[in-house]
This record gives structure tokens, C-alpha cells and sequence, in this order.
């Protein structure tokens, strides 16, 4: 019996899932701008177990949201999931941010391209683009974008915090924005719980998540 703790705070989004042999059992989740996690994520796992009646002691594992993301929201998460996991002696597993939210965005969109896309600074965003069935098109990249980026994917789903500021210059072309769409710990489970299978776990000492990147500006076209 497989009963894992999902973490994920890498965005504005403070969430908190429990699964059974990869299926949910329980999710509980808060969204604030002012990136409140460090008050309601003890609290919110707190209340998981309450609803399930049990203890951190039943846990087999716990998973974290990796980044890239917030860098205030993944310490405290990681924090968390290190403290859990010392404690229990139990395995930390790492899933990546924007995959795990291509993860919730296939249950709503199951034929379709998905990008989910993390809003950095300006016009730099933390992106992914994936298809319907999971294959990955374009690695998760820190990229700054314009009118044409990621033409090569249309159409496709493009959601999360970063979606926001491409819907205006993005408006005429062959790409649906769900701007609804939050990251939660669910998108975390069948990655997870594949992983706990697999016992591909990390190094609770010396693990740190994808915090933010240098952006790549590619040179300005000769004239």
C-alpha cells in the first residue's frame, strides 16, 4: 500500500493532495497573491490527515513540486517535505512543476497540445509543451517570448500564471488560453506514485529544487 503526501507550492497556488496506490484519496488547497504557504501549508496537510483519519506515521513517501517556480514557495515546500521525510525515514520524490500541471490540464483537454507556462518577469516565462498523450514536445525552458514563440506547436492549450500577459499578443493566432486552470498537488499523483514504484527517489540531504534561471535572449536580427 502506496499512501503519499503531494506537495506543491511552486505558485500563488498552496496545495496539498494524499493518494492511495496512485489514486486520490484527498486534496485540500488555498490560493493567495501574497504567497501565504509558510502559514497555511502545515495546516492544510494537517487537515488532510484529519479528513482521513490518520497520522503522518502512515505515510510511505512524500512528493514535492521540483520548480521551476516561486523561490520563496519551493523552499517552503521542500522545507516541509525534507522535515516530513527525515522525521518518518521515509522517500522524497521530486516531480516537476510544469509537468505535473500538464497533468491536471489532460483531464480537461485529453486531445490536446498543452503548454503550461509559469509567469516570470516581463515577457520571460517558465513554459513546457506537451501532447495528448503525454509525449513531450518542448523541455521545460526559461524562455522570453514574442508575437511568433512556440508556432511550431498550434494549436495548443495554453494555461497558468504566465498565460495571462500572451493572451493579448497571442490573440490571433490558433492557441486556447484557460486562464482558470491552477497547478494542484493532483497533477503530482501518477507521476509520484510511478516513481515510488520505481524507487526512483532523491537524496533528502543534498536535494534542492529548480529555482529561476538565467533567460536566453536570442541576438536582434541583422537589418
Amino acid at each position: 500500500m502506496a499512501l503519499i503526501l503531494h506537495i506543491e507550492t511552486a505558485t500563488k497556488v498552496c496545495s496539498v493532495a494524499l493518494s492511495l496506490n496512485g489514486e486520490m484519496v484527498q486534496i485540500q488547497e488555498f490560493k493567495d497573491e501574497g504567497y501565504s504557504h509558510g502559514e497555511q501549508l502545515t495546516v492544510l496537510i494537517q487537515k488532510a490527515f484529519d479528513l482521513q483519519g490518520i497520522t503522518a506515521q502512515h505515510l510511505s513517501a512524500v512528493s514535492i513540486s521540483a520548480g521551476p517556480g516561486s523561490y520563496t514557495g519551493l523552499r517552503i515546500g521542500v522545507s516541509t517535505a525534507k522535515g516530513l521525510c527525515y522525521a518518518l525515514n521515509i522517500p522524497l520524490i521530486s516531480v516537476d512543476t510544469l509537468q505535473a500541471m500538464a497533468e491536471v490540464a489532460r483531464i480537461v483537454y485529453p486531445t490536446s497540445n498543452l503548454c503550461p507556462m509559469i509567469d516570470a518577469r516581463r515577457m520571460e516565462v517558465f513554459s513546457l509543451i506537451t501532447n495528448f498523450d503525454a509525449e513531450i514536445l518542448k523541455p521545460v525552458s526559461a524562455d522570453v517570448l514574442d508575437e511568433s514563440s512556440y508556432s511550431d506547436f498550434e494549436p495548443f492549450v495554453c494555461f497558468g500564471d504566465g498565460a495571462q500577459k500572451m493572451e493579448e499578443l497571442w490573440e490571433d493566432r490558433n492557441i486556447e488560453f484557460d486562464l482558470d486552470l491552477d497547478p494542484s498537488a493532483k497533477g503530482q499523483i501518477s507521476i509520484a506514485y510511478h516513481k515510488f514504484l520505481k524507487q526512483e527517489f532523491e537524496d533528502v540531504a543534498y536535494f534542492e529544487p529548480a529555482y529561476l534561471k538565467e533567460f536566453y535572449q536570442a541576438p536582434p536580427k541583422k537589418a
